[in-house]
């Protein structure tokens, strides 16, 4: 622990926030080896052998999809059976444009079925570190995510839940970030008001926009993605050192 925290903490006179949320979704896990490899081997396991570039080529008719439904009406995320629904047309998609013509609805509950698994995700090397300083400095700590129902079974294979306060994944609460509702359960399972409340995330309109919202400070996180002109109205992190270190404590 850095020396001026040590001091901070000993006098008593601990920062004024008092808890963090956080997304998911390539802000504490990303997919492992990665999204494409994952499907591949889907793939393959049912006989399938597809060419990288071809992958690739599918994937962005995939992602300009799943864009197009997200855009339109994002609801899906706010139900179990609607969600893997729309997690299932995306991977149909994907091998259908890939030139796969055998049971693609089998193949495609399969993906999203190895995507439940811990073994096919990782924790970013900075999270459990600042996780344990954060709980070093008394703060709460909470996980908001638009996520299908089985993030807090996720989290509690991947060892992450001993951190935390609460699971909130809007398929179980049928609320989705940006919208208040999401940020308000959160709230109201720890007794905080907003002000006193930091939300990391690396979606601008879901997570900083949604922070935004109800009053909660928000914090974007960049781990390497590309960031509009737009993203520059907070504080944005590379990881969560960067937090730690920032002038919000």
């Amino acid at each position: 622990m850095a020396k001026g925290r040590k001091r901070i903490i000993q006098e008593g006179v601990l920062m004024n926030y008092k808890a963090i949320f956080f997304d998911v979704g390539n802000t504490l896990l990303y997919p492992y080896p990665s999204v494409e490899k994952v499907c591949a081997e889907v793939m393959f396991r049912y006989g399938y052998s597809v060419d990288s570039g071809e992958l690739s080529k599918a994937f962005r008719v995939a992602d300009d999809y799943y864009l197009q439904r997200y855009e339109e009406d994002d609801s899906f995320w706010m139900d179990e059976d609607e969600a893997a629904s729309m997690w299932e047309d995306f991977y149909e998609l994907l091998l259908r444009e890939t030139g796969i013509d055998g049971d693609t609805r089998l193949i495609a509950r399969a993906i999203y079925d190895d995507f439940g698994k811990k073994d096919r995700w990782r924790i970013y090397s900075d999270v459990v570190p600042a996780f344990e300083r954060f709980k070093d400095f008394g703060l709460k700590l909470g996980l908001i995510s638009n996520w299908d129902g089985r993030l807090a079974a996720l989290c509690e294979e991947l060892d992450l839940i001993k951190y935390l306060e609460f699971v909130i994944s809007s398929a179980n609460v049928g609320s989705i970030k940006p919208h208040p509702k999401i940020f308000e359960l959160g709230l109201s399972k720890i007794g905080a008001s907003p002000e006193h409340v930091i939300h990391v995330g690396d979606h601008h309109y879901a997570d900083v926009m949604g922070a935004k919202g109800v009053g909660i400070t928000p914090v974007l996180i960049n781990r390497g993605s590309n960031l509009s002109s737009e993203d520059t109205d907070c504080l944005i992190i590379k990881d969560l050192f960067e937090l730690i270190d920032s002038d919000l404590f």
